[in-house]
C-alpha cells in the first residue's frame, strides 16, 4: 500500500473551498487503494476515515480560526507544518507528498530531501485576495514561491482550467492536471425536505426564491450583491435573496445596511449551513446567484448549483466562463443596474429557468460527479509514480 503526506495549511473540517476538496482527496484516495497521513491546522471538526490519520499542529497562540486569504497567523502555520512535515518524514517511508496552495513548496521541499514523490494542488489565483498593503506584499511573495514550487514539482493539480493556464504559462515541463471540481456534497435530498425547506423560505406567496452561496471575501462580489438588491427590490416585491454563509458581525453589518435603503424584508440570512444540508436549500431555490468580480478560478459552489438543477445567475467574468455558458447561465456585467434587470428577466421567466436547470443537472450527472473525479485523480498519481 502506497503511502502519501498530504499537508492541508487550512483548518480541517471546515465549510469552505478547500477543505471540501481535501475531504473528497482523502475519500477517493483511500478508495483507490493508498494510506494517508493528513498533516494540518489545529482547527476544526473533527472527521474519521479508514487508511487515514488526522495529524495537527500545535497551537501554542491558542489561535480560533484562520481567515481566507494570506495572513501572519497562516505564516506561523506554515512554520510548525513544516517542522512536523520533517519529524513525520523522518520516522515514515512516503511514496508521495501532496501539498494544498502554500503547502505546496513544504512538499517540494520534504519530497526532495527524503526521496519522494511531490504533487502541489492549486486552487486559488493568489491575486484573487488582494486588500491592503501588507496582504499585497505577502500575495507578491507568494507567487513568486509558486512558481518555484510548480518548477520543482514532479506535478501539479489545478482546479479550474484557468488556473492550469496559469501554471502552464509559467513555461516549466511539470505536468499540469486539471481535476475539476465537484459539488460540496454527494447526498441528494428527499423531496419531502426541500418541499419544507421552501415553505420556510417563502414570505409571501408566489415569491421567486434568489440563492447566493458564499462567504463574504470581495472577490465574491458580495459588495456587488447588495448593491443590486435594492435595484431589484425597487422593481419587484416578489423575488427574495437568500444569503447563506457570512459570520455574524458580517450579517449584521449588511441588515443594518438594508434596514437604511428599507429593503431588509426582501433578504433572508442563513448564516452558515452544513455541506449536508446545502443542497435541500439549493433545489428549494427557483435561481441561483454568483456574483464574483475577479479570479481565475470557478467557483465550488458553481458545481452545487448545477447538481441542485437550478438557473445561474453570473457576473460576466472569466472564471464563470471557464465552466458556464448560455445552456446553464444568463451572464450579466457586474454592475448593480444590469445584474438587477437579468435577475427580474429570468424571475419572470419559468420556462426557461427549467430548461437551464435540467441542462446544469446533465452537466453534473455526466461531467462534475464523483466517480469522474476519482478517476482525474488516480490518473495524476499513477503518472507520478511512473515517472
Amino acid at each position: 500500500m502506497k503511502k502519501i503526506l498530504f499537508i492541508s495549511p487550512q483548518p480541517f473540517f471546515q465549510w469552505r473551498g478547500s477543505p471540501i476538496r481535501v475531504n473528497f482527496n482523502i475519500i477517493a484516495l483511500t478508495e483507490l487503494g493508498y494510506k494517508i497521513d493528513l498533516l494540518t491546522l489545529p482547527i476544526g471538526e473533527q472527521k474519521e476515515y479508514e487508511h487515514c490519520s488526522i495529524i495537527r499542529v500545535t497551537n501554542p497562540l491558542g489561535i480560533r480560526n484562520i481567515p481566507i486569504g494570506p495572513s501572519l497567523a497562516k505564516i506561523f502555520f506554515d512554520v510548525l507544518l513544516f517542522c512536523k512535515g520533517v519529524t513525520l518524514c523522518i520516522k515514515n517511508k512516503y511514496d508521495v507528498i501532496h501539498g494544498v496552495e502554500e503547502a505546496g513548496i513544504i512538499g517540494v521541499v520534504l519530497a526532495k530531501c527524503f526521496r519522494a514523490k511531490s504533487i502541489f494542488e492549486k486552487h486559488s489565483d493568489p491575486f484573487s485576495y488582494r486588500k491592503g498593503f501588507l496582504k499585497n506584499c505577502l500575495l507578491s511573495l507568494y507567487a513568486l514561491t509558486e512558481k518555484l514550487t510548480v518548477r520543482l514539482s514532479d506535478a501539479v493539480i489545478g482546479t479550474g482550467k484557468g488556473l492550469v493556464s496559469q501554471v502552464e504559462k509559467m513555461g516549466y515541463p511539470t505536468r499540469a492536471f486539471h481535476i475539476f471540481d465537484i459539488p460540496s456534497s454527494r447526498e441528494e435530498p428527499s423531496m419531502e425536505m426541500v418541499d419544507r425547506k421552501r415553505h420556510e423560505l417563502i414570505k409571501n406567496h408566489g415569491e421567486v426564491l434568489v440563492t447566493f452561496v458564499g462567504s463574504f471575501a470581495l472577490y465574491q462580489g458580495v459588495d456587488l450583491m447588495f448593491a443590486t438588491i435594492p435595484e431589484v427590490a425597487k422593481k419587484e416585491s416578489l423575488i427574495r435573496f437568500i444569503i447563506i454563509g457570512g459570520k455574524g458581525d458580517e450579517i449584521d453589518e449588511k441588515l443594518r445596511m438594508l434596514a437604511q435603503l428599507e429593503v431588509e424584508k426582501s433578504v433572508t440570512f442563513l448564516g452558515k449551513v452544513p455541506p449536508d444540508t446545502l443542497p435541500e436549500y439549493l433545489f428549494a431555490s427557483d435561481i441561483l446567484l454568483s456574483p464574483r468580480i475577479s479570479g481565475m478560478n470557478t467557483p465550488l459552489k458553481i458545481l452545487d448549483y448545477m447538481k441542485a438543477g437550478k438557473p445561474i445567475m453570473a457576473t460576466d467574468v472569466p472564471s464563470h466562463r471557464l465552466l458556464l455558458d448560455e445552456t446553464v447561465a444568463v451572464f450579466a456585467s457586474p454592475e448593480p443596474e444590469q445584474l438587477a434587470i437579468a435577475i427580474h428577466e429570468l424571475a419572470g421567466d419559468t420556462e426557461k429557468r427549467k430548461k437551464m436547470g435540467a441542462a446544469g443537472r446533465r452537466l453534473y450527472e455526466t461531467k462534475y460527479n464523483f466517480d469522474n473525479y476519482r478517476h482525474q485523480l488516480s490518473a495524476c498519481y499513477q503518472y507520478v509514480l511512473s515517472h
